[in-house]
C-alpha cells in the first residue's frame, strides 16, 4: 500500500504549514465512549486585546473505531469572543468579507473550521463567526459573537476612513 505513506506525509506538511494560534484551556468527556468538547483560547492576531473562546468536539478511538471514518471530526463548534485588556486594532480589513482569523483542520483533507472577523462600522462592533469549510456539501453549522467598540479606549493602528 503506497497511499498509506503519501497520507501520512500530507498530514504533517498540513501540520507543519498551519501555525498552531489555539491554546487549549479545558477539555471534558461528555459520554462513555470517551468523546471530549475541547475548549481553545484563541487571540485575535491583528487586535490585541481580544480573546475567542472555541468549544469543539474531539472524537475518541472508540468512536473512530466504530464509525470507521478515522480522520474526520464533526462540525460542531460554538464561539465566544470578548476584550481581555486594552483594545488596540491592527491593519484589519474592514471590507464587508472581513478576514479569518484562525483555521484549524478537522479533517485529512478536505474539511476545517474557521475564524473569520468582520468589522460592522456602523455598529463600531468587531464580529467572529465560526463555520465549518467543507469541499462537499458545507456545513451550515456555524456559530458568531461580538465584541462591540463602541465606548472602550480602542486605538486603531491604520487612520480609519
Amino acid at each position: 500500500m503506497r497511499l498509506l505513506p503519501v497520507l501520512a506525509a500530507a498530514a504533517l506538511a498540513l501540520s507543519v504549514a498551519v501555525p498552531a494560534l489555539a491554546e487549549e484551556v479545558g477539555s471534558f468527556r461528555n459520554d462513555w465512549t470517551g468523546n471530549s468538547i475541547v475548549i481553545d483560547a484563541v487571540a485575535d492576531p491583528k487586535v490585541q486585546g481580544v480573546t475567542c473562546h472555541l468549544a469543539h468536539f474531539d472524537r475518541s478511538l472508540i468512536d473512530r473505531l466504530s464509525k470507521g471514518n478515522w480522520f474526520v471530526d464533526p462540525s460542531n463548534s460554538s464561539i465566544a469572543c470578548r476584550q481581555t485588556g486594552p483594545i488596540t486594532v491592527g491593519d484589519i480589513n474592514t471590507g464587508p468579507r472581513g478576514e479569518e482569523v484562525f483555521s484549524q483542520r478537522l479533517s485529512l483533507i478536505f474539511k476545517s473550521l474557521a475564524v473569520r472577523r468582520i468589522y460592522d462600522k456602523k455598529s463600531d462592533t468587531l464580529v467572529y463567526v465560526v463555520y465549518s469549510r467543507q469541499v462537499k456539501d458545507a456545513s451550515a453549522k456555524m456559530s458568531i459573537s461580538t465584541v462591540p467598540l463602541y465606548k472602550n479606549d480602542v486605538t486603531w493602528l491604520k487612520p480609519q476612513k
